[in-house]
């Protein structure tokens, strides 16, 4: 699974479906996102992140929009090549711990069950960190992000959140419900996500009811 060459050709996304390089572009920010807050984060891996993360928040809105522009395409997919090699060597967190029992669990590309979550997982994430670790280096670092995609200097980490939830509505992401996910799931989903490989990384061990009011949020928000 191990690959010994990539090569990656933005002119074979050119013709992607809006819908299609939506989904697998959100699934391209959670992969810079949650490697960057890891707890196995490091100064590799950083590089990578923050540069993936300046290229999504310039080239995806455009590459939904138009989407035989090369530049944004190019951004988009070197950005995807960046948060394959961060994931790979810093791990993810809660957004893709959801996503791998959801993939199991539903009928749906794994990049719509990512980009359904990843608002929600990022504000638990940080509300949890002022809650119990206030000095945590992974709340600086969600600072970092939302200065980076905001492009403002003085941006504070929930407004990262703002952010990414406001790119999820203007590219018109679904909720899980509409991947045919329902209430009654969502505690089974919970024990699943909680003992997802991917959780090992997120910055932050959440109670189960927390784990569970993302996947409400996650499950009927719009």
């Amino acid at each position: 699974m191990l690959a010994k060459v990539a090569l990656i050709d933005p002119d074979l996304t050119l013709d992607l479906p809006p819908q299609v390089t939506a989904t697998t572009g959100l699934d391209a920010l959670t992969q810079l996102i949650e490697p960057y807050v890891s707890v196995r984060a490091n100064a590799m891996t950083d590089l990578f992140c923050i540069e993936g993360m300046k290229r999504v928040s310039r080239a995806l809105r455009v590459a939904y929009r138009e989407g035989r522009n090369r530049e944004a395409r190019a951004s988009m997919a070197f950005a995807s090549l960046l948060g394959g090699l961060a994931l790979a060597n810093a791990g993810l967190g809660v957004v893709h711990g959801f996503a791998a029992p959801l993939g199991g669990m539903l009928d749906a590309p794994h990049g719509a069950l990512c980009a359904a979550v990843l608002p929600h997982g990022m504000r638990m994430n940080i509300r949890a960190l002022r809650e119990r670790a206030p000095e945590s280096e992974a709340l600086r670092r969600y600072g970092h992000v939302a200065r980076i995609l905001t492009d403002n200097l003085h941006a504070e980490p929930e407004d990262g959140v703002t952010w990414v939830t406001a790119l999820c509505r203007d590219l018109s992401i679904s909720p899980l419900c509409a991947h045919g996910l329902e209430a009654t799931q969502i505690q089974a989903l919970v024990e699943k996500a909680a003992n997802a490989n991917s959780m090992k990384g997120n910055p932050i061990v959440l109670t189960s009811g927390e784990l569970s009011e993302i996947a409400e949020r996650a499950l009927r928000a719009g």
